[in-house]
């Protein structure tokens, strides 16, 4: 078993989503760009988001996320190089990834940086995790070595993953950007201490009403599966949002969610110990237990 979880009875209800929520809330200033029609009221000072794994994965509570393996099945298609929407579907099915990303790879998008229609680009996360460009031609899968780093040298800090390439990201007039999305998440840092494994993610830019309830279960699932391919505990999950959002048209639904108590977090555990291969894993290796939930929310807006 890779998490030592406490009986749910002595979890104790985590706060921090509600308390990142509320200062984005209240502290937020509200800005507009020019790609987007509506504004958000933004903080680029929150705290980060600490989760002991023995306390529950971090699947908020405030609202119920029956569609908790849909992230999980973004991540690991992301991690297996998946670049483009057919790829994607390959790792759940086509109702799943059409709800959101077949929004951004229509044949107008992907003209607009010159990619072919259904192509996320080469700077997107299954690119830059699997395929990363070298400069002699070939490519670099991170996840990858990294396993084996942690594997031969565990006590290094060295232990990281970047979702960036920025000549395919930033966007001016001496260059070309190649991503219908800029990675927004993915930055992550793992360190072995006494046997344990921490994973920290630092996400640049966050929609905290729609994107960061699945950011957090998704990173939380990855540490499972690093910690069970290496062999350690998954200890500790960090979350750190460096600049989170509220859109204009989401205030009710922020409203709503900061008014209810939160709840013990639930139990996420992968149901095949055998698996020591990363790129094995599939989201139908996942069981949720546990999970007590305030009522859903399906009609929040999303900005894209």
């Amino acid at each position: 078993m890779t998490v030592q979880y406490k009986p749910y009875e002595e979890r104790t209800p985590d706060t921090q989503y509600q308390e990142l929520l509320r200062r984005v809330r209240t502290e937020g200033i509200y800005t507009r760009n020019e790609f987007q029609d509506k504004g958000t009221y933004t903080s680029v000072t929150l705290p980060k988001m600490v989760f002991p794994l023995a306390n529950g994965v971090p699947l908020i509570t405030e609202r119920r996320c029956a569609f908790w393996r849909k992230p999980i099945s973004e991540i690991i298609a992301f991690m297996n190089g998946a670049r483009t929407l057919n790829q994607l579907r390959q790792y759940g099915n086509e109702k799943t990834w059409a709800s959101w990303w077949a929004t951004w790879v229509t044949a107008q998008k992907c003209a607009d940086f010159e990619l072919q229609k259904g192509d996320l680009g080469p700077g997107s996360y299954g690119a830059v995790f699997h395929d990363f460009p070298m400069p002699d031609g070939s490519t670099f899968n991170q996840w990858e070595h990294l396993i084996q780093e942690i594997r031969d040298f565990p006590s290094l800090r060295t232990h990281k993953i970047t979702a960036w390439i920025p000549y395919y990201t930033l966007q001016h007039r001496g260059l070309k950007r190649q991503v219908v999305v800029a990675p927004c998440h993915g930055d992550v840092q793992i360190t072995i201490l006494d046997n344990k494994l921490y994973l920290q993610m630092d996400q640049r830019s966050c929609d905290t009403i729609v994107g960061l309830p699945s950011n957090m279960i998704q990173y939380a699932a990855v540490t499972l599966m690093v910690a069970q391919v290496t062999g350690y505990e998954a200890h500790t999950y960090v979350h750190n949002v460096r600049d989170g959002q509220i859109y204009e048209d989401q205030l009710p639904w922020a409203v709503e969610i900061l008014s209810r108590p939160p709840k013990a977090f639930p139990t996420l555990r992968i149901t095949d110990p055998t698996i020591k291969d990363l790129f094995a894993f599939r989201p139908e290796h996942f069981e949720l237990t546990d999970y007590d939930a305030h009522p859903a929310m399906n009609d929040i807006p999303v900005t894209t």
